[in-house]
């Protein structure tokens, strides 16, 4: 509560700071068409303004600042109440907003990257996996969520099925092939890269403290969750990781690879709202979208990719998929037709199917086999993290076919 009431402070002095902006730039617009004659009424008009917008600006900061003080002491001694789905939600979306600006705060709202178990984080050591893993197997299917969502995105419309009936990706894999399913929560408003390389850490300690010997794992990434995956096996093979040479399988569901077109449009609005004094400050607000907004718009994966010292000018060049694991694409239209064209337009209105498929660039593009490519029409892009329905046609992981090519399984094709 103190955090919250901190950054609510904070927030409502850049609002107000904002204001006086937009004020201060109409108004030098109004006095030079009637200047010299209104320097003086203009020295006095800015003078005022000033005085106001710093007490209002003052007020409101004490008295923010001062009230969630209060209410964080209070708070202490209330009883503890155990986190709900909504506050998770809630704190991964802050997160996703201005996830970078809180990390750089060690603001306690920053959420850390970890395993989850029941909306609490497991310590990748081997007393904490057992007890949050009674039924660890040697094959782990790893669940890694997209921006602004937490590892119950994962459980969306889970009991479909029935009363008491609950179906996920992760029930299914362990049901049908005996794969224990581990969910990741991170905080989606840091670098992409930055969550690669705190993936593959984690995972490096995870893998080596699991209960037994882990032998395969598969990668399930929504949406940014893909992108991290990326980014982590590629620094997983730089520092000699050995649990990304335990990866066969990756999907990427409605992942940007090549980028996201609404990211893009947004980058292309506040550089068009930049050319004007009066515009300038609302220029200022959507730039202030985390770093893991702005990675979207290329698919930057390595920090070379965004850190301004380079000029890095194809994301996908030098990351290449890792080789010996098995990759598919699924990717989706809110159209029930792919060559609709407002499907064709708008994707699952965050991702366009060319991007989930990793396109065609002469840049350097990661094309995916035709045979692991899915698209399913009448879908948008958050239904493809839904859990598979045995009624519904457009469950991807229920209709897409894995091969076990390259491993020790049998020969022949197994429905996931």
């Amino acid at each position: 509560m103190q955090a919250m009431g901190r950054l609510a402070a904070r927030t409502s002095a850049d609002a107000v700071s904002l204001v006086e902006q937009v004020h201060r730039a109409v108004a030098a617009r109004a006095f030079s068409s009637a200047a010299p004659a209104s320097r003086p009424v203009r020295v006095l008009h800015d003078g005022i303004a000033t005085g106001v917008y710093a007490a209002v600006r003052g007020a409101g900061l004490v008295t923010v600042l001062a009230a969630g003080e209060l209410v964080g002491a209070a708070a202490r001694w209330a009883p503890k109440t155990a986190p709900t789905p909504r506050s998770n939600l809630a704190l991964a979306v802050l997160n996703a907003t201005v996830g970078d600006e809180l990390a750089h705060q060690a603001s306690l709202l920053a959420i850390p990257m970890a395993l989850r178990r029941d909306r609490v984080d497991v310590a990748p050591r081997r007393p904490a996996l057992e007890v949050a893993f009674p039924e660890a197997s040697s094959k782990v299917a790893l669940f890694v969520h997209g921006l602004g969502e937490t590892e119950e995105s994962w459980r969306l419309h889970a009991d479909r099925q029935g009363p008491g009936i609950e179906s996920t990706y992760g029930s299914r894999l362990a049901q049908d092939f005996g794969y224990t399913p581990v969910y990741v929560r991170y905080n989606t408003g840091l670098h992409i890269s930055e969550n690669g390389r705190h993936l593959t850490a984690l995972l490096d300690k995870a893998v080596g403290a699991w209960p037994v010997p882990v032998t395969e794992i598969i990668v399930v990434g929504h949406s940014m969750g893909g992108l991290v995956a990326r980014s982590a096996c590629h620094y997983a093979q730089e520092r000699h990781h050995s649990w990304v040479s335990k990866v066969r399988h990756v999907f990427y569901l409605g992942c940007p690879h090549l980028g996201a077109g609404l990211e893009r449009w947004v980058s292309a609005l506040s550089s068009v709202l930049g050319r004007l004094d009066e515009s300038r400050p609302l220029a200022s607000i959507l730039d202030r979208r985390s770093a893991g907004i702005k990675d979207l718009g290329a698919g930057h994966l390595l920090d070379e990719h965004w850190h301004p010292d380079t000029n890095a000018t194809s994301p996908g060049r030098g990351v290449p998929l890792i080789p010996w694991a098995t990759h598919y694409s699924v990717s989706a239209t809110v159209t029930t037709s792919r060559r609709n064209p407002l499907g064709r337009l708008v994707g699952d209105l965050l991702v366009h199917p060319a991007s989930a498929r990793g396109g065609t660039r002469r840049d350097g593009s990661m094309p995916f086999p035709a045979r692991y490519v899915r698209h399913f029409g009448g879908m948008h892009h958050f239904e493809s993290a839904e859990p598979p329905l045995r009624l519904r046609g457009a469950a991807p992981l229920a209709r897409c076919r894995i091969r076990y090519a390259g491993d020790t399984t049998p020969p022949g094709v197994s429905r996931c």
